[in-house]
């Protein structure tokens, strides 16, 4: 588990883009989601979304994504998405992200998830071996 701020790097390349020789618009939540996941198994002894799942019976489906473009994603430079939880409610968890190439900024999104019981696809509250290390990290979107 890292305290640090969280970034994780993606490398775009030539099949990720469209003919405006950026990356399609599709392309962005599915790198913001990598990088979610990359999150989760940082910080849970490399346990992602298909381990929670699977072997600790948590599911995470999502129910809001919001996401602002603010400058083209293009192979030139690597992808850097800084992911960081900024709200652990009672049965869900909201992510930020500030996703850079070189420094500029290209999108900014936020990603929110509720906690189930996923063999019964039931909500439940934060499972507290997660809330435990989610806690401390919570941080507010400052921009």
């Amino acid at each position: 588990m890292t305290t640090e701020n969280f970034v994780h790097e993606i490398n775009v390349t030539w099949g990720d883009c469209d003919p405006a020789q950026i990356a399609y618009t599709a392309r962005l939540p599915y790198f913001a989601l990598d990088a979610i996941n990359a999150w989760w198994e940082a910080h849970f002894d490399g346990d992602g979304w298909f381990q929670l799942q699977i072997d600790r019976n948590i599911g995470t489906p999502f129910v809001n994504l919001s996401m602002d473009f603010r400058s083209p994603v293009t192979p030139r430079h690597k992808l850097m998405c800084e992911t960081y939880p900024t709200r652990l409610g009672n049965k869900s968890i909201t992510f930020g992200m500030k996703a850079r190439q070189n420094g500029a900024l290209c999108f900014e999104g936020s990603f929110t998830c509720v906690f189930t019981i996923a063999d019964v696809f039931k909500s439940q509250s934060a499972p507290e071996e997660l809330a435990r290390v989610i806690k401390p990290l919570v941080r507010a979107d400052l921009g």
